[in-house]
């Protein structure tokens, strides 16, 4: 099996990997504020296949304050980033009353609706004002 990180663009260390990552959240039309990402160590991105990696040196919790929704980012974040999409997401939980279900597709409404939503691997889905997510947040 070929290695999907093959050809990608990867940027290392906290800023330029953090910029790689945000510049792909804006290129794909996805909020800036999806990816809260602390001592990033490595972004890549394949332009043909839209595979996509972030390696952290730790686990991050991020609180939405906004939506009241607390989020696991794991050390290693990969998927496919699509146009308002984020597909076969593995590293992302959000936390369900005492679970911590993994989310595994992020898509927005198209045309917008000012909606996005989560999915998990169970077929749960949550949606959410997508200002929730904007960067800062």
């Amino acid at each position: 099996m070929a290695d999907p990180k093959e050809g990608g663009i990867v940027k290392r260390g906290h800023e330029e990997g953090l910029e790689l990552a945000i510049a792909l959240l804006k290129e794909f039309e996805l909020p800036e504020g999806l990816l809260p990402l602390a001592d990033v160590v490595e972004v890549g991105y394949v332009k043909e296949t839209g595979y996509v990696w972030i390696v952290q040196r730790k686990k991050v919790e991020h609180e939405f304050k906004m939506v009241s929704k607390l989020v696991s980012y794991d050390s290693e974040i990969t998927g496919f980033i699509l146009n308002k999409r984020i597909k076969k997401l593995k590293g992302v939980k959000a936390k369900e009353f005492l679970l911590w279900p993994p989310v595994n597709d992020i898509y927005l409404d198209h045309p917008s609706t000012g909606k996005i939503h989560f999915k998990s691997l169970a077929g749960v889905t949550k949606t959410f004002p997508v200002e929730a997510f904007a960067a800062g947040q």
